[in-house]
């Protein structure tokens, strides 16, 4: 893969690209199947991904006709690549065991390793032979939806669809490597503006919060929208903030430091609630919630922005669910895509159904929500949340960092590029967009 990354940062077109030839194998960051009860009877916070992350060589999978191979030169760690590599809340092998029996294509998935990753920008260098829109040399981000679009349950929206997949998570091959193959409609073009780790790290989270507060899949937000989102410096409530101000709505930013604090008002929102300092306890104890803190933070929003939210962006789960219901207005939404700190939720259903509120489940996002997301960020109106960087070599690290939630924004991890702060294309787009706001969390220290 070294001829690849010498092309592509010597500037050479896709001709030349196309005629390098492909390696037996490459270096990708992988679980093993014979490690999955590694951590059998070890709490979750113990297990530790360093452990059970490795990086080496593997093989090349063959091409099929919808697909390419991409020379990745970032990548970038999810929630997903640590709940694969501590292997909860199951093993991804049966992912990858179910997709393995749809056909011949299927089967190059089912490995004795998983490589793992959902996020990546790169440079295709080979098509399959039904790829129409995409050539090698192209400069591309790839977002983390694998679905197949001949099923017509894939149509009207493909997130419905019976066999829809998260690459890199479900399907094997995924971005956390120096090549991987996708299917053709996972690509889109990389921000010319941004550097490669800066490119990475947006597709999965930044979609997701689109179609979450967006689209008419989700929220459907409208001007003057207040709305609540928890973790908002975090990987997705970033991006989360980010579209509720372009939208003309009144984010709500919840943080738990005055440093995070600083950094949401940095990037424009003026209402933030520092939930450590306000000391809320939702929680009496394991199995009681109490509703009287519900009300204080309530009233603590209320204070902000003048009323209850009319959307509360929800992704921790168990530990703030009852509140976000009880603090939702009158006939607002829920909208929630994860749950971080447990997905065993519990809430009060009367705040539910006597004020006639909506909980409304999201995931990720199709093809069309994840190109109009991409392109805010091409067109600078959504700034990349990139806080730290790692090489490949020290993925399991970056992991840990997530799994431990000592980070904010997003991890990028260097794949191919030989150094930060590479592949920008258009410099001048950049200083238009400023570079304050480019790199505020680096800046920041997230």
């Amino acid at each position: 893969m070294e001829q690849f990354r010498d092309a592509i940062m010597s500037g050479a077109g896709g001709d030349d690209i196309a005629g390098l030839p492909l390696p037996d194998t490459y270096r990708a960051a992988f679980v093993r199947r014979d490690d999955t009860e590694m951590f059998a009877g070890v709490d979750s916070s113990d297990k530790d991904p360093r452990k059970s992350l490795h990086v080496g060589e593997v093989a090349v999978p063959e091409l099929a006709p919808d697909e390419a191979y991409v020379a990745v030169m970032a990548g970038a760690v999810n929630f997903n690549t640590v709940w694969t590599s501590i292997f909860e809340p199951l093993s991804t092998f049966g992912f990858l065991d179910r997709l393995g029996r749809e056909g011949q294509w299927g089967a190059r998935h089912a490995l004795p390793y998983h490589v793992v990753g959902s996020d990546a920008s790169g440079v295709v260098v080979r098509v399959g032979s039904a790829v129409r829109n995409w050539k090698p040399g192209d400069r591309v981000v790839i977002h983390c939806n694998y679905v197949d679009d001949q099923d017509p349950s894939a149509h009207d929206d493909s997130m419905l669809a019976a066999n829809q997949r998260i690459w890199g998570f479900e399907t094997n091959f995924g971005g956390l490597a120096d090549l991987t193959m996708v299917k053709a409609n996972q690509l889109m073009p990389k921000p010319t503006h941004l550097s490669w780790e800066e490119a990475a790290v947006n597709a999965l989270c930044n979609s997701t919060a689109y179609r979450m507060l967006v689209s008419r899949n989700g929220a459907a937000m409208t001007q003057g929208d207040r709305v609540l989102v928890w973790g908002a410096t975090g990987g997705i409530g970033s991006y989360a903030v980010q579209h509720v101000l372009n939208g003309g709505g009144v984010p709500v930013g919840v943080v738990s430091s005055p440093d995070k604090a600083d950094l949401l008002r940095d990037l424009g929102v003026e209402a933030v609630i520092d939930r450590r300092a306000a000391g809320y306890r939702f929680w009496k104890d394991e199995h009681t919630q109490d509703e009287s803190e519900w009300r204080r933070l309530g009233k603590d929003i209320r204070a902000l922005v003048g009323n209850d939210p009319d959307i509360v962006f929800e992704h921790p789960g168990r530990q703030t669910m009852g509140a976000s219901v009880f603090v939702c207005k009158r006939g607002g939404t829920i909208v929630t895509c994860a749950a971080t700190s447990g997905y065993m939720i519990e809430y009060d259903n009367r705040h539910l159904w006597m004020k006639l509120k909506t909980i409304k489940g999201s995931h990720f996002a199709n093809y069309r929500e994840a190109w109009d997301a991409n392109q805010l960020i091409c067109d600078g109106k959504v700034q990349p949340p990139l806080s730290a960087v790692y090489s490949l070599d020290e993925v399991g690290e970056a992991a840990y960092q997530v799994h431990h939630n000592l980070h904010e924004g997003k991890i990028g991890v260097l794949c191919l590029a030989p150094g930060e702060g590479l592949g920008i294309d258009n410099p001048e787009r950049r200083a238009e967009i400023g570079e304050d706001r480019i790199t505020a969390f680096r800046r920041h220290g997230a």
